[in-house]
């Protein structure tokens, strides 16, 4: 099974949002935009979701640290460079390839 950490941006919010699925990325980003998840009170706060990165990953596991590690960075600077710099985002992808 497929499983993707995807980063979202909002730019009426000037924020992100860093999720995980087994759906494909763009089903997913849909659902968000046609509020389909209650429980995600912070995606509900603006309409204007795209997608920013897309990580495909080995498994849930491996997307599950993948994704806490990013969420723990709490930096905007930190999630622009992975979109910036290849070399960072290839060493972050292979820290988790054990998991």
């Amino acid at each position: 099974m497929k499983t993707f950490v995807y980063i979202l941006y909002s730019e009426k919010l000037n924020r992100f949002y860093i999720g995980l699925t087994t759906l494909s990325v763009e089903e997913r980003i849909e659902n968000h935009l046609k509020k389909k998840y209650a429980k995600l009170n912070f995606t509900q706060k603006a309409d204007d979701w795209k997608l920013y990165l897309s990580f495909e990953v080995l498994n849930y596991s491996q997307g599950r640290q993948l994704e806490l590690f990013i969420k723990r960075m709490k930096s905007s600077k930190f999630i622009k460079s992975l979109k910036e710099d290849k070399v960072k985002y290839e060493s972050i992808l292979n820290k988790f390839k054990s998991f």
